[in-house]
């Protein structure tokens, strides 16, 4: 079944690969307008999903990561749009030079090929993954998982009749309907017709697909994003920015998951984090000196916490509860970063340019930010109009997976009869 489905993306490439920009964005166009056609019958098998994972216990956090209603889908439909705004990556010349024998060579961009997209509980992947691809020249095969297997089929068979209605060959977007491990695995291994795959989704499948995958990957990052309250903090501030970066949606990869805060404002920048984060009932575990800062401050049962483990400290929660540490420099803090951090995303917060220019420069992680929220990181924040992912690697691509990420390339090389 699944070589079936390479056979036909590769068919599908030869023709997505010389198409025009007018062609695609005409497609992409299509895409977005049946999105929204066809809304109700996209929320109607969503319901399905989401009635699913209610009886098989999903947690409130990937319950709200799965849910599709109308505004979320004319989200997708715009995310689909905002890629046809952007420049076709597709031919453009790189580098250009002359060597002295006259061949005159080109480095030009050029797709992939064909794509696998291994995700999870999240619909809106198959519409962003889709029109990436599409927009970069390379043909699709997505695998989500079961958890949004009626929701993923509908968006697919809405997207695949959009794009034949312009003439296009509608295997450019292809979905593995069988969600069972042999399809997982079957696709991670489907070297000849898949040229890249990429893992969305959780530590224990990006891990599967890392150490399974036959074909080449490009590893997607579990997100164990930190915030650095640091000693020149303006604390408001840093308040708004952690309870923005945990709670605006906690089960996703640039959600904050560690909160470090600078001894000399410890007390009163924990408490204050804490009562905002109380709005959202965030469980927090931190060292003992947080615990002692918060059983010091109030009395009430709201203000204890349990004590850190190891395991906490690199955990990525997709929830609402949050590790906490005091630390005495910021030498300590860009440690702790180096030794539990994913490499995603981390944050300072701070007023003193001198810090934060250092937290910026020795932090390394896909992106580091001063004074702003880690939810940043993602492909239509940065521009991009969408993603497929964030790459926590540093071959190839690294950081939110956009159009430019999609491509390789290729010399182009014009002789008037050289020979060696």
């Amino acid at each position: 079944m699944l070589e079936e489905l390479g056979i036909r993306a590769k068919e599908a490439e030869k023709e997505l690969m010389v198409a025009s920009t007018v062609e695609k964005n005409a497609a992409l166009k299509s895409i977005a307008d049946a999105l929204v056609m066809n809304a109700d019958e996209i929320i109607e098998a969503n319901a399905k999903d989401i009635q699913n994972g209610i009886d098989n216990g999903m947690s409130k956090s990937l319950l709200d990561r799965l849910k599709l209603d109308r505004e979320r889908i004319e989200g997708m439909a715009q995310g689909v749009l905002d890629v046809v705004s952007l420049p076709d990556p597709v031919g453009r010349v790189l580098n250009s030079f002359e060597r002295p024998n006259g061949l005159k060579i080109q480095k030009v961009s050029t797709p992939l090929g064909v794509i696998g997209v291994i995700f999870e509980a999240r619909p809106n992947v198959t519409s962003d993954a889709a029109a990436l691809a599409l927009k970069s020249g390379n043909a699709v095969i997505l695998r989500g998982g079961k958890e949004a297997i009626n929701s993923n089929t509908k968006i697919a068979q809405v997207m695949r009749q959009a794009v034949k209605e312009t003439g296009m060959n509608e295997d450019v977007i292809q979905l593995v309907e069988n969600t069972t491990r042999e399809s997982s695995t079957a696709l991670m291994t489907l070297n000849g017709y898949v040229d890249v795959l990429i893992p969305r989704g959780g530590a224990g499948l990006i891990q599967a697909v890392v150490k399974n995958a036959t074909v080449p990957v490009i590893e997607t990052g579990v997100g164990n994003c930190h915030v650095y309250v640091d000693r020149d903090a303006d604390i408001d501030m840093a308040v708004e920015i952690v309870f923005n970066a945990k709670t605006n949606r906690p089960s996703v990869c640039n959600a904050a998951e560690s909160l470090l805060i600078h001894k000399d404002v410890a007390k009163e920048a924990l408490v204050k984090i804490k009562e905002k984060l109380d709005e959202k009932e965030v469980e927090l575990v931190g060292d003992k000196e947080a615990i002692d800062i918060l059983k010091d401050s109030k009395a009430s049962d709201g203000f204890e916490i349990e004590e850190a483990t190891d395991e906490d400290w690199a955990t990525e929660y997709l929830d609402y509860k949050m590790s906490v540490k005091i630390v005495d420099t910021l030498e300590e803090a860009i440690e702790h970063i180096y030794k539990y951090s994913s490499g995603h995303s981390e944050c300072i917060v701070t007023e003193s340019e001198d810090r934060a220019n250092e937290f910026m420069d020795r932090v390394d992680s896909a992106a580091v930010y001063v004074n702003a929220s880690t939810r940043f990181t993602d492909g239509g924040e940065f521009g991009f109009g969408a993603e497929i992912g964030i790459s926590t690697q540093k071959l190839h691509a690294r950081g939110p997976i956009g159009l430019p990420e999609l491509q390789s390339f290729k010399y182009k090389v014009y002789g008037t009869g050289q020979i060696r």
